[in-house]
């Protein structure tokens, strides 16, 4: 076998070893990857906004939307590890609805979806606005 040939294949046992590589390489994504919270990202937070437009509209059946989030915070954070590949931030805030009422907002954030950790998902429930507790009571599961 020539050197070259032993050397590639050296390199691609590396590869598929997670013990073969170095510390820093097989570490988790850490809290630094994502700098803040997301608690308080704009664009989630017109995701949630627009979506919870969609979901009253279709499901709720009512004339309803979310006309400001605020005091947004984070509740729980869940970092990734060998044993969770997904990040989570539990996520809580105010939303105050068109209606005139001021509702707890809970909010989940997910990172780390799909191949290769690439993807993410956000899930939310504002209480009293659930009536199939898909989130559990008061959204329980979201807290």
């Amino acid at each position: 076998m020539t050197r070259t040939r032993a050397a590639s294949l050296l390199f691609s046992l590396a590869l598929l070893l997670p013990g073969a590589m170095p510390a820093a390489a097989a570490e988790p994504s850490s809290r630094l990857d994502y700098g803040e919270t997301a608690c308080h990202n704009r664009s989630i937070l017109g995701f949630i906004t627009s979506d919870f437009g969609y979901r009253a509209r279709h499901y709720l059946k009512a004339d309803i939307a979310i006309a400001e989030i605020r005091d947004m915070g984070l509740n729980r954070l869940e970092l990734r590890d060998e044993t969770h590949p997904v990040e989570r931030e539990y996520c809580f805030a105010t939303a105050i609805t068109t209606d005139g009422e001021t509702r707890a907002l809970w909010y989940l954030i997910e990172r780390g979806w799909g191949f290769a950790g690439i993807g993410s998902n956000i899930e939310f429930c504002l209480s009293g606005l659930d009536p199939w507790f898909v989130y559990g009571a008061q959204c329980a599961s979201l807290r």
